[in-house]
């Protein structure tokens, strides 16, 4: 395992990116075609790359798993989740979907404690209630300017958390069989569902598809090379730069400019957050 701080943040600054991009390119598909459809397309490609990942001869062996079951539950709900986010990307700007979205870390955490038996001291649990703090910020619930597609990328948010919790109660199993488990599952799900919702692409819709799913593709694969090339540790902060890459791809291709609102409701999450994760890092060192 390599310990190149430099290149994991650079990797990591790619990842979200590309990243960024996906979800750009989901909402500009999410107007004229279904969520199956798109999602169809995307676990496709991305099955075919975890397939060429996991290599013809460890396939077998990255199919084993000591706990099927919960990965299966797993893939289930990441499933759902990008779903739910490709929906909320077709009401909201990008920028407001994410810095809403900026909240599960903080419900990680929180969940950690019943399903995990992890302990929270108080300054963690303060961190958790300025982070929610920043999330009304964004809403702004019974002031007359709630938007009720705020409570989509919430939903996904909810989602994304259980989903790293899952996470984390399969972590003996190798990455590529969590890999290998999410992409077929995607995409024998979204396969299933997609002639149902089918819409035959014009030329234009077909690169649009195709794009989606290589850029998800890279951008899932540059972020395992990133955690190859530095610590979790070093790296989890960064994860907050997507908030950035987000208003960049919704501003030059939607012209879409977050309200003050939700920089400020940004800023508390992500700070909050990060001082949830300094907190954490201080008592597992």
């Amino acid at each position: 395992m390599q310990n190149i701080p430099l290149k994991g943040i650079l990797l990591m600054n790619l990842a979200m990116l590309l990243l960024a991009g996906m979800d750009g390119i989901s909402k500009t598909l999410a107007v004229d075609y279904a969520v199956p459809q798109i999602l169809s397309v995307r676990f496709l490609i991305f099955c075919l790359f975890a397939l060429a990942l996991a290599r013809p001869k460890s396939l077998r062996a990255a199919f084993r798993s000591r706990h099927p079951y919960l990965q299966i539950a797993r893939s289930l709900i990441i499933v759902i989740e990008v779903a739910v986010f490709i929906l909320a990307f077709r009401h909201l700007p990008l920028a407001d979907a994410h810095a809403i979205s900026g909240i599960a870390p903080l419900l990680v955490t929180a969940l950690a404690v019943p399903v995990l038996g992890e302990k929270v001291g108080p300054r963690r649990w303060s961190a958790i209630a300025i982070g929610f703090l920043g999330l009304l910020i964004i809403v702004r619930p019974g002031i007359g300017v709630f938007n009720p597609a705020a409570l989509i990328p919430l939903a996904g948010a909810c989602l994304w958390a259980v989903y790293q919790i899952l996470m984390r109660k399969v972590a003996d199993d190798s990455a590529a069989t969590s890999l290998l488990y999410m992409a077929i599952i995607g995409a024998l799900v979204m396969t299933v569902l997609a002639p149902f919702f089918w819409r035959p692409p014009d030329a234009t819709g077909w690169l649009l598809l195709l794009s989606l799913g290589v850029v998800g593709s890279l951008g899932h694969y540059v972020l395992i090379k990133a955690f190859q090339a530095a610590p979790a540790s070093t790296l989890q902060p960064f994860h907050y730069i997507v908030l950035l890459w987000a208003a960049v791809v919704g501003y030059l291709v939607f012209g879409d400019v977050p309200d003050i609102w939700t920089i400020v409701g940004a800023a508390v999450i992500a700070g909050s957050g990060l001082y949830a994760f300094y907190r954490e890092r201080l008592l597992v060192n």
